[in-house]
C-alpha cells in the first residue's frame, strides 16, 4: 500500500472557530488590534493550541467571505484604525463615525459607507508625507514581495470603483481584461487610486504578521480557509481568465459551480462560480493553485480547502440554468492535483472539507492525499449506529467539530432538532441535555479525533441568535459579534476548567 502524500495530523489539540470580524471592538467590525490579542491570550490560557477562521479575502455583496474580490488579497475591514491614528496617519475625528456603529453586529453597508474614506485618507496622507515605511516594514518591499498578484488585484478594485461597482464583465473592453488594461495608461487619479490600493494591502498584512506572530509567542496555529471556487467577479478570474471556462467572446462563464438535487434540496444549489479550466492547470503545473497555496501559507499555519470533493469530481451546470437540477459530474484533477502540492509544499498542513454524502471515489482520494477530514457532531443524532459521524465511528486523522461555522450554535441546534434525535443525543451522550454546549464540547474532547475545535459561540453557550451563517439565505449573515466583558467572563468563569478538560483528554 502506497503511503499517502500528507501524514501531519499526528498529536490531539484543541481549537476555536471565529473569524475575526466577530471579535469585540469599537469600529463597527472585529479587528486586528488588542482585542484580537486579548482573544489569543485567553486561548492560550484556556489550554487550546488552534484558532481557525474563515477566509480573510475582501468582501463584496452578500458579505461572505466564501466570495471575495481575491483569493490573495486581505480584507481592508479588518484594519486596525486605531492603530491609524497612532502612525498620525488620520486624526481621531476621522475615526468617529465608525465608533457610532454597533457593538452586537456588523453593518457591512455603513462600514463600506464609513470605512473606505478613512483608510483612503490614510493612503493619501502616506503619499503627501512622503513616508515608505510604517511598523509594517517597508511599503516598497511589500509590494516586490506581492508583485504576482497586487498589481492585478490593485487595478482591479480601482477600475471597480471607477465603475461603480459593476463586474468586470460590463467594463469597457480595453479594460475588460487585466492584459487589456495593462496597455492602457491609467489617467493620474485611477493611478493614485491603485497605489491606495496596493497601501491598504500593506496595512492588512502588516498588521496580520504582527498578530500571527502573537500567536506564534502563544503557542497557537492559525488555521485558515481556501474556497475552492474564484469569485465571479474577482480579480482572480479578470486577470487570469485562461484558468476558467469562459466564453472568450464574452468573457461570461460556459458552466458554472453548484451541487446537485439531494434530500435538503429539490433543485440542488446553484453557486454560480465560474468552473476551472483543470486541463490548463495541468499542463502549466498547477502553478496558479500552487501560488495561491504558497500565499496562504504565508498567513496561516493551517489550511482548510473548501469542497474536497470537487478534486474528485464537480457539478458543472450550464451557464444561464435557473436550477442546478441540469448540471453533470465531470471529473476533477484528482490525485495528480495533490501530488503536485506536495512537490512545491512538501510541509503543507491541509484539512480536506469533506462533509456531504461521500462516493467512494472521493473517499479513495481523501486516503490517498492523507487528508485529514472533518466530522460533525451535530450531524450525527438521530439515526442508526452506523452514522460516520457518531463518536464510535470516528477516526484519529479527523477534525471534530459540534459544529462549523454553517451550523446553527448547538444550543440553537439542540432546541429545534425533533424529539426523536434529543432523545438519540441523551441516551448516547447519557447526559439530561440541560448544558448541551458543555456536552457536546466534553464529547469532541473525548473523541479519537487528533483536532477537536469549537465555536467560540458554544463555549458561550448561545443560541440560534449567535448563528454565524445559515446557507441559501443571501442576507443578513456573517455579522455577528461578542463583547468584550462576555470574553472576560468566559476567562474569568471557564479557562481553567477547559484547560483541566485539554489536559484530561492529552489536548
Amino acid at each position: 500500500m502506497n503511503e499517502p502524500l500528507f501524514n501531519w495530523l499526528k498529536d490531539r489539540s484543541a481549537g476555536v472557530l471565529l473569524h475575526p470580524t466577530s471579535l469585540p471592538g469599537p469600529y463597527g467590525i472585529g479587528s486586528l488590534d488588542e482585542n484580537a490579542a486579548a482573544f489569543l491570550e485567553f486561548l492560550a490560557l484556556a489550554g487550546f493550541k488552534s484558532w481557525q477562521i474563515c477566509p480573510l479575502g475582501p468582501t463584496g455583496y452578500g458579505d461572505s467571505p466564501y466570495q471575495c474580490f481575491s483569493a490573495f488579497a486581505g480584507n481592508p475591514y479588518l484594519i486596525d484604525v486605531a492603530a491609524l491614528v497612532r502612525a498620525g496617519l488620520v486624526d481621531a475625528e476621522a475615526i468617529r463615525p465608525l465608533r457610532e456603529l454597533s457593538a452586537e453586529r456588523v453593518d457591512f453597508g455603513e462600514l463600506y459607507l464609513r470605512k473606505w474614506p478613512v483608510l483612503f485618507k490614510a493612503a493619501d496622507e502616506f503619499v503627501r508625507s512622503g513616508r515608505r515605511k510604517l511598523p509594517y516594514g517597508d511599503f516598497e518591499a511589500f509590494r516586490r514581495a506581492q508583485s504576482g498578484w497586487l498589481p492585478d488585484y490593485a487595478r482591479f478594485s480601482a477600475l471597480k470603483e471607477h465603475f461603480k461597482g459593476r463586474p468586470w464583465w460590463e467594463w469597457p473592453a480595453e479594460v475588460r481584461t487585466a492584459a487589456g488594461s495593462r496597455k492602457t495608461p491609467a489617467p493620474p487619479q485611477l493611478a493614485a487610486r491603485i497605489e491606495a490600493y496596493e497601501f491598504i494591502q500593506y496595512l492588512f498584512f502588516g498588521q496580520w504578521s504582527q498578530l500571527r506572530a502573537r500567536a506564534a509567542k502563544l503557542g497557537i496555529a492559525i488555521i485558515g480557509d481556501a474556497p475552492i471556487f474564484a469569485a465571479p467577479d474577482s480579480a482572480d478570474v479578470w486577470a487570469n481568465p485562461k484558468y476558467f471556462q469562459l466564453d472568450p467572446k464574452t468573457s461570461r462563464p460556459t458552466a458554472v459551480a453548484g451541487c446537485p438535487p439531494d434530500y435538503f434540496s429539490a433543485d440542488g444549489q446553484l453557486w454560480g462560480n465560474p468552473l476551472y479550466d483543470w486541463p490548463v492547470h495541468a499542463a502549466e503545473g498547477y502553478a496558479w493553485w500552487i501560488a495561491r497555496l504558497k500565499a496562504n501559507f504565508t498567513l496561516f499555519d493551517v489550511v482548510r480547502i473548501d469542497h474536497f470533493r470537487g478534486f474528485e469530481s464537480y457539478w458543472s451546470i450550464p451557464a444561464g440554468s435557473a436550477t442546478a437540477r441540469p448540471g453533470r459530474w465531470l471529473p476533477g484533477p484528482g490525485l495528480e492535483f495533490f501530488r503536485a502540492v506536495r512537490a512545491a509544499l512538501p510541509g503543507a498542513k491541509l484539512i480536506a472539507e469533506d462533509l456531504g454524502t461521500l462516493t467512494p471515489a472521493v473517499l479513495a482520494l481523501r486516503e490517498a492525499t492523507g487528508l485529514p477530514g472533518m466530522a460533525v457532531l451535530q450531524f450525527a443524532f438521530g439515526g442508526g449506529s452506523d452514522n460516520f459521524y457518531l463518536p464510535h465511528n470516528l477516526r484519529a486523522n479527523c477534525v471534530v467539530y459540534p459544529g462549523t461555522h454553517d451550523n446553527d450554535t448547538t444550543l440553537g441546534w439542540y432546541g429545534s432538532a425533533d424529539e426523536k434525535t434529543r432523545d438519540h443525543v441523551r441516551r448516547y451522550l447519557r447526559v439530561n441535555g440541560q448544558d448541551i454546549s458543555g456536552d457536546f464540547l466534553r464529547t469532541a474532547y473525548a473523541s479519537v479525533c487528533n483536532l477537536a475545535i469549537v465555536a467560540f459561540q458554544d463555549l458561550l453557550g448561545l443560541g440560534s441568535a449567535a448563528r454565524f451563517n445559515s446557507p441559501g439565505q443571501p442576507q443578513g449573515n456573517w455579522a455577528w459579534r461578542f463583547r468584550s466583558e462576555e470574553l472576560a467572563v468566559l476567562q474569568k468563569n471557564s479557562a481553567g476548567y477547559l484547560r483541566e478538560l485539554a489536559a484530561l483528554y492529552r489536548r
